[in-house]
């Protein structure tokens, strides 16, 4: 409570007396989207998942320049938008005629769309569009059908939330190493192995403080899902050798 004591924060409890509301600082916010865009992200530039994505569906029409190309395009693009809206799908419709399509196409990449929809005179004619997902792939000629065009949109955008998750599960599982001494942990630390080492932990601050200065790792957290009732019974800690209390995350920060 010493964040709303400072500014005098507080709400009336169910006695009717005033009492200091309890809260944190943690900076949360800030340090969850930069963990987002590390998780997700490429050299290309962002990758956002789409439910935190401002803009979710670009629209680039392509070909353009003759007035009776662009019409012809803009009134196939009309149902789109109508569909893409009606479904509460965030879209943007870049058509700015003094920038290439090749442009468009790497500027929106880099701020993370999900996925862009191209459309040009022919596309319209043969109604159909290209879809193209940030998460790569080949591109794909999709034809429009009115009745279920948004519900197939909202399935491809569930689809790559979906797929940023299971990568991220996967590389997280990858760089977990289960180890049961210190030593191991150490010379994988030395040899440069970067990464989350998952071992059996008695609570001990002076201990975690000469880890620290050792091999410069300290504990991350306590892993729900590894902290279960009798998770740790029976197990050692990997630096004392004393009845472990805790599975432990140990890693460098940086």
């Amino acid at each position: 409570q010493n964040f709303a004591r400072a500014f005098d924060v507080t709400f009336q409890n169910k006695q009717q007396k005033n009492e200091l509301v309890w809260a944190t600082s943690w900076g949360v916010s800030t340090r969850l989207l930069g963990a987002l865009v590390m998780t997700h992200s490429d050299d290309q530039g962002l990758v956002l998942p789409p439910m935190v994505a401002p803009c979710q569906v670009v629209i680039v029409p392509v070909g353009r320049g003759k007035a009776e190309n662009d019409a012809k395009v803009d009134a196939f693009l009309a149902p789109i938008e109508a569909q893409l809206k009606s479904k509460g799908i965030r879209y943007k419709i870049d058509d700015r005629d003094k920038v290439k399509p090749g442009s468009k196409f790497y500027e929106w990449e880099r701020k993370g769309v999900p996925l862009r929809i191209e459309c040009g005179p022919r596309d319209a004619d043969a109604g159909s569009f290209v879809v193209a997902s940030r998460l790569g792939g080949d591109k794909e000629t999709v034809p429009f059908e009115e009745a279920t065009f948004g519900d197939m949109m909202k399935g491809r955008l569930e689809s790559f939330q979906g797929e940023l998750l299971q990568r991220a599960e996967q590389r997280l599982s990858d760089r977990t190493f289960d180890v049961s001494s210190y030593d191991e942990m150490k010379a994988s630390l030395e040899k440069g192995e970067m990464g989350f080492y998952l071992v059996p932990w008695k609570d001990d601050a002076e201990n975690e403080e000469k880890i620290k200065q050792e091999c410069k790792a300290t504990i991350r957290c306590f892993p729900f899902d590894h902290n279960q009732e009798g998770s740790v019974e029976g197990k050692q800690c990997f630096y004392s050798g004393d009845a472990a209390t805790h599975m432990a995350i140990f890693a460098r920060a940086y």
